[in-house]
């Protein structure tokens, strides 16, 4: 009686990476011997080494291709099931955003209140910071009305700090401080690059030269040419 069964996943089918790995084999190793760091010398030497890029080309393109069809089915269901959330979650935040909008021109009353509101209290805070001070240096050290006076007068302060704290505290929620920009004169602006950010001016110039440098116009300060090289 045979008692030698095979083990779970004896009849799993082979890893493609290993079988397209494994047709290339002596190819790969032979690459390696070539890959020490060491240039070509002549014409023979470099028919084999153009021989063996072809070959592991070969393998690379055969490596993605067969990784495309081992993650094709994955991306497929990753996308469906993506689409199948996105017309819920879109319209989820397009209610949000109408939401936002609804209450924005209120909000921004209300903010623009409360922030007069706030600028008048700390306006007094400081007029009885002041008047407090004034009494403070006046009074007389040996009259009690006076002592009490000035006593009076900083606790009148502390209040209304802390009346001014508690209005800043009562801001309307849900909203943010949104700085905008525009520039009015890019020639101005460019200028002040020039001379305070000529780093960060170079780095827009260049972007510029590299997505351009192609189109055949010749442009003052930059040089453009051709070479040869292995590929």
């Amino acid at each position: 009686m045979n008692t030698d069964t095979p083990g779970i996943g004896h009849n799993s089918p082979p890893d493609p990476i290993d079988t397209i790995t494994g047709s290339y084999t002596t190819d790969r190793e032979e690459s390696e011997n070539w890959t020490d760091g060491t240039p070509v010398e002549n014409e023979t030497q470099m028919n084999d080494v153009d021989a063996l890029r072809k070959a592991m080309r070969q393998c690379r393109l055969d490596l993605e291709a067969g990784q495309k069809d081992a993650t094709k089915p994955l991306n497929d269901a990753l996308v469906a099931e993506r689409n199948r959330w996105k017309p819920t979650i879109e319209d989820a935040k397009r209610i949000e955003g109408c939401l936002v909008s609804t209450v924005n021109t209120f909000k921004q009353k209300l903010a623009a209140e409360q922030a007069e509101a706030e600028r008048k209290a700390w306006e007094e805070t400081n007029r009885l910071r002041r008047d407090a001070e004034a009494k403070a240096s006046a009074a007389n050290a040996a009259d009690i009305d006076a002592q009490r006076e000035a006593a009076a007068a900083k606790q009148a302060v502390i209040d209304a700090e802390n009346a001014a704290k508690a209005i800043a505290k009562g801001a309307p929620k849900g909203m943010r401080k949104t700085t905008h920009f525009e520039v009015t004169d890019f020639s101005d602006l460019l200028r002040w690059m020039n001379k305070h950010a000529r780093p960060e001016l170079e780095s827009a110039a260049a972007e510029y030269i590299r997505r351009n440098y192609k189109d055949g116009v010749n442009r003052p300060g930059v040089r453009v040419w051709e070479t040869k090289e292995a590929f």
